[in-house]
């Protein structure tokens, strides 16, 4: 089975088809989903469609686009929150200096606050990074430094050295439709060096739908296509793949529990 790793089930894009999006990606072969908060205050949302489904599982964060507007959610609250069973990761945070839509300083606190929380509960942390590699990588540095931070960089699309940097970290790196593109050759390359034990796949559904579904809303049932292509780039047949990077999904999201089908 394959796993998206992270993808937006609540979303508005979904509403009138939700059971419908997750029964096409099961047919597909998705035996497990981890839809991603990006904004803390409608956490509950979030949390209603992991707990209506057994193989979907759920994170806590504020997206970076959103920190200024949740300056007050603290590390307290987000390890207060966090205690629920669905619940295996922290994030998305980190840093988009690309859209600078809230203070750079403002994500820059947020981003501290989610990693701190990731370390009070061992758990991993989801990053976002768009044009902010330096900043991202001195972060992860500085607040993970001897505490046994863990974490993945979702949606890689950044420089071949950030891949370098967060693999150092012991950082898993997850990459989505955007590996399917043509002109990402650059990435399929920065893929190519990428360990097998340390890669995950995912859609970001609704957003990046791959080739050849471009021009549609992405799905996870469409995770399929990126996986083709990961496994090309590393000689893996599909099974393989799956296998591969099911296992690792496992293994980094541990909290996380495979459904029973």
């Amino acid at each position: 089975m394959l796993v998206d790793s992270h993808c937006h089930l609540e979303f508005p894009d979904f509403a009138a088809d939700q059971d419908g999006v997750i029964g096409r990606a099961r047919a597909a072969g998705v035996g497990h989903f981890l839809t991603i908060c990006t904004r803390v205050r409608r956490f509950d949302e979030i949390l209603r469609v992991a707990e209506a489904n057994d193989d979907v599982s759920c994170s806590l964060g504020t997206h970076p686009h959103s920190a200024e507007e949740e300056t007050d959610v603290t590390t307290a609250e987000l390890v207060k929150l966090a205690q629920h069973p669905k619940v295996v990761a922290i994030g998305e945070t980190g840093l988009d200096y690309y859209y600078d839509n809230s203070p750079r300083d403002l994500q820059q606190e947020a981003f501290r606050r989610h990693l701190r929380a990731a370390i009070a509960l061992d758990l991993p942390v989801i990053v976002h990074t768009r044009d902010a590699d330096g900043d991202t990588a001195r972060i992860l540095r500085e607040e993970g430094q001897g505490t046994g931070l863990k974490g993945v960089i979702h949606c890689f699309s950044s420089s071949p050295q950030l891949a370098v940097d967060a693999l150092d970290l012991g950082f898993y790196i997850s990459f989505s439709g955007i590996l399917t593109f043509k002109k990402a050759e650059e990435l399929r390359e920065t893929a190519r060096n990428v360990p097998a034990d340390k890669m995950l796949v995912e859609t970001d559904a609704p957003f990046l739908a791959p080739i050849p579904m471009r021009g549609k809303r992405n799905e996870p049932a469409f995770v399929v296509h990126t996986a083709k292509v990961l496994g090309d780039i590393h000689g893996l047949d599909a099974e393989a793949l799956a296998d591969r990077t099911t296992q690792n999904f496992f293994t980094l999201f541990s909290k996380a529990v495979p459904a029973l089908r």
